[in-house]
């Protein structure tokens, strides 16, 4: 989160704004629990850094590292990059065989190594793209 003085000094300078989302992404993960978001059948999901899980779900570090794997690869790819690969891969996906959603790269890496506690303590930049 975005301590007061960062958000203050956003409006100052843009050397401030670089130092304030810095803060974001070195800060751990808010989670968000409703009965909404996200769709039946899942258990959380990633927004933009920010964990939806459903009220009822339960949150296994695995399930955690998964969705950290899935923050990492968001900001490697600038957030935005992220969210129209994922979009894209999903739509050439859907014309092959299997289940297009377990077959993108994004979701490849983070299944994969999900039980690996050190992963993102070893992981390197781009790591997805050995899945695609």
């Amino acid at each position: 989160m975005i301590n007061r003085i960062y958000h203050n000094q956003i409006k100052s300078s843009k050397k401030c704004v670089h130092r304030a989302l810095f803060v974001i992404f070195a800060s751990n993960m808010k989670i968000i629990r409703n009965r909404f978001i996200p769709f039946k059948g899942f258990e959380a999901m990633n927004f933009m850094g920010i964990l939806f899980c459903r009220s009822t779900s339960t949150l296994t570090p695995e399930l955690l590292l998964h969705e950290q794997i899935h923050t990492h690869q968001m900001r490697e790819m600038l957030f935005v990059g992220f969210y129209l690969w994922y979009v894209l891969e999903w739509f050439v996906r859907l014309f092959k065989p299997g289940n297009a959603y377990l077959n993108i790269s994004f979701e490849r890496e983070a299944y994969a190594h999900m039980n690996e506690a050190d992963y993102l303590q070893r992981r390197k930049p781009f790591s997805w793209w050995r899945y695609l």
